[in-house]
């Protein structure tokens, strides 16, 4: 009976599929009525506009005449009404047999209900035809965002005009351009021509390969060189492609850290203590301030964004702690150390960029040493610099690493091109609440959106690059958009479905739907159960599993609903269609040291804590990336004691550990335990030492055993040696 009672709640739950929508628009409006009849699109279906609006009209018209089943002669029409009674961006669209209206306050809002009708075009099911509705919409948070990193790796403007069709289409109004790094200067200044005559080009053509080998640069001609840079001419014209799409282009230029091609063409602006490479500018030199003033007055000539992005982050202070000018800069200032140095920096050029009626943009770093008064941040090392700086009265946008890095892998990186590390699918994206629940509701205000970063150190291609974006960007547009109340990943999978055609009209190398099942347990440490559901980004699915460890065929139980396990199993799941995929599987183990007491000898480290002293006995397997809240991680050996809290038989301990050595995580080299009846005096039991190679690049799991005659015990000493960087490990198995 307990079993029908869990699986039946779970429905209640929504975890199991919602009934079919009929109006796959992303994302999720404020409200949608789907009336009677559908309207038809000829090819001289008249459109009617204000004339600060023609160009929608123009837009729209292109998009719908193109199709060879639009027909001849008809008499339908779409008209354009101000209305200024709606909101900034806010629009109605009402659909009818013989007319389409949009009503809106602005451009922007006008454009919004075109982009709507161009979903419906590109996603309906009757060529020509899209269903009679209401939409009432506005956006949930003001700014929508998308970082592109094109300094790693140079995209042309047709690419980045391309993202801009598609980025408008689902709403997205800002596009964060990062134009300068150490792999590149990106950008024509005019007053400073080595930026782009020899620091927009490299020895090599992927990053990847620049960084292995030497990161030089060559000037511009030298036929081995690789890179690019976009004209003064090239920027106007993206800016003024984007606000035809209500798109904000936000230029992002690097100070003080993250500027080592700067310092190779100009290197007198590095501190008098460099005598390696450096990416740090010298904040005592008065010519650093005046390099800076100027290259942002002429980005501010080319970018009327309100915000101009400064970076901020990453910086090695411990040049400024060495160099005389930088030492001089914070006694003449009476600044306590390098951290309000770096504050000193980005506060001067805050009230520069202010005197010309805009606002400076830093990552999360530039909380550090004090923040300056008119800044706005970016958080990406998680929420608490957002929700620091709101507190502080300034405005924020959420981009943590965890759920907004689009350079993370997407499906399982075994069948994936080279992405940076972690595990980042469509419905973490989708799952994202860019509302921390810890602020106060009066500082709610300052949290004004969200942005996904894509970071392409190991994207070298354009196509590489959009498969990154698509269809992630779509999911968190509708987290940004969207009222929480309205979003459903069951419905969104299935309007993102019809969605895959709009996307292949455009061009858009999108990454497909993965073909795996993702095994979801939910554990009960008092009745010592497992509730086991199947998650999948194909929309409905037919799931085949066992729990018996074999193969599933179309033999196997079909999944239909949550289920209970009360035992010992090891449970595969499949999708067995056209496109087989590989078995996902799971082992459920009420273990003898399942939610024992844990003593940890050394700590694991803060930054991982996964669930914390239970973690390695809580029942719970990790899966794809070690920052799903189940992978503990370690920067030193690992050694715990574990209480069975009884005298009980031992034979054998085993322990899951992962391998994924982009971002620094490694097998370690052994494992061993001990056993022990008063907690004081152990013996050693054996070792398991580690075959994996610490050169191996792809993404490994290893189950690490020791298996001995039965052993009476109560206590065990579970010892893993570290090899380097970081070593996960899920669960400590005791049988």
């Amino acid at each position: 009976m307990k079993k029908i009672v869990v699986a039946i709640s779970l429905v209640m739950m929504g975890y199991l599929a919602v009934a079919q929508r009929t109006v796959p628009i992303i994302p999720e409006p404020q409200s949608v009525k789907v009336n009677t009849g559908n309207f038809t699109f000829y090819k001289n279906t008249q459109y009617l506009a204000p004339t600060a609006w023609k160009p929608i009209a123009k837009y729209l018209q292109q998009i719908t005449s193109s199709s060879i089943h639009t027909l001849q002669k008809g008499n339908t029409r779409i008209v354009f009404k101000e209305n200024k009674k709606l909101a900034p961006s806010e629009y109605t669209l009402e659909v009818k047999a013989n007319s389409i209206t949009i009503f809106a306050s602005d451009y922007a809002g006008a454009l919004y209900g075109a982009q709507t009708i161009v979903q419906l075009w590109y996603t309906t099911t009757t060529p020509s035809h899209i269903a009679c509705v209401t939409v009432k919409d506005k956006p949930r948070f003001e700014y929508r965002g998308l970082m592109l990193d094109v300094s790693r790796n140079f995209y042309p403007v047709s690419f980045i005009k391309s993202l801009i069709d598609v980025l408008s289409i689902y709403k997205i109004n800002n596009l964060h351009l990062h134009l300068t790094d150490g792999a590149g200067w990106r950008i024509e200044i005019k007053k400073y021509p080595l930026l782009t005559d020899q620091a927009a080009f490299r020895t090599h053509k992927t990053w990847k390969e620049w960084w292995k080998n030497g990161m030089g640069y060559l000037k511009k001609g030298d036929p081995l060189a690789y890179g690019g840079y976009y004209t003064q001419n090239d920027a106007k014209e993206i800016v003024a492609y984007a606000a035809a799409k209500a798109i904000n282009v936000i230029p992002e230029i690097e100070m003080p850290g993250h500027s080592d091609e700067v310092l190779a063409a100009y290197p007198n602006l590095a501190c008098d203590s460099v005598t390696n490479r450096s990416g740090e500018f010298c904040i005592g030199n008065d010519s650093t301030f005046i390099f800076m003033q100027d290259v942002l007055t002429e980005i501010m000539q080319l970018f009327p964004s309100k915000y101009i992005h400064i970076g901020g982050d990453e910086a090695a202070k411990g040049h400024w702690k060495k160099c005389t000018k930088c030492q001089k800069r914070i006694n003449d200032n009476g600044l306590k150390d390098v951290d309000e140095l770096q504050s000193y920096a980005i506060k001067r050029m805050e009230k520069f960029i202010a005197s010309k009626g805009r606002y400076l943009l830093g990552w999360d770093e530039i909380l550090e040493g004090g923040l300056a008064p008119g800044a706005r941040v970016m958080s990406w090392r998680g929420e608490q610099g957002g929700i620091d700086a709101a507190r502080q009265n300034h405005d924020v946008i959420m981009t943590p690493g965890g759920t907004c890095y689009f350079d993370k892998y997407q499906q399982n990186p075994a069948g994936e091109p080279e992405a940076i590390g972690g595990f980042l699918p469509l419905q973490k994206v989708y799952e994202y609440e860019p509302m921390p629940a810890v602020l106060e509701k009066e500082k709610q205000q300052y949290i004004k959106g969200a942005q996904a970063n894509l970071w392409t150190e190991y994207v070298p291609t354009q196509e590489h690059a959009a498969y990154m974006i698509f269809p992630r960007i779509i999911a968190l547009s509708e987290v940004v958009w969207s009222n929480p109340a309205a979003k459903n990943w069951a419905q969104f999978q299935e309007k993102l479905a019809a969605h895959y055609q709009l996307l292949q009209a455009f061009n858009v190398n999108y990454c497909r739907p993965s073909n795996r099942v993702d095994i979801v347990t939910s554990i009960d440490t008092t009745f010592q159960t497992a509730t086991i559901r199947f998650n999948s980004e194909q929309y409905q699915p037919t799931i085949y599993y066992t729990t018996n460890g074999t193969e599933p065929t179309t033999s196997s139980n079909k999944y239909s609903m949550p289920f209970v396990i009360d035992k010992k199993v090891t449970i595969k799941a499949a999708i067995l269609n056209a496109k087989k995929s590989v078995p996902d599987s799971v082992l459920i183990n009420f273990h003898k040291a399942f939610n024992k007491p844990v003593t940890y000898i050394i700590p694991f480290s803060k930054a991982y804590p996964a669930a914390g002293p239970k973690t390695l006995v809580n029942g719970y397997r990790g899966t794809l990336t070690y920052q799903d809240g189940q992978w503990q991680g370690f920067t030193s050996n690992i050694e715990v004691v574990i209480d069975l809290q009884k005298v009980d038989t031992v034979s054998l301990v085993q322990a899951n550990f992962m391998q994924i050595i982009g971002p620094g995580v490694y097998m370690p080299k052994y494992i061993e335990f001990e056993t022990s009846m008063d907690g004081v005096n152990f013996t050693n039991q054996g070792r398991d030492n580690n075959t994996v190679s610490p050169k191996e690049s792809s993404l490994l799991f290893k189950d690490f055993k020791v298996q001995i005659k039965p052993t009476a015990a109560r206590y065990i000493k579970f010892i893993s040696k570290l090899q380097s960087g970081f070593q996960f490990i899920d669960e400590i198995i005791v049988e």
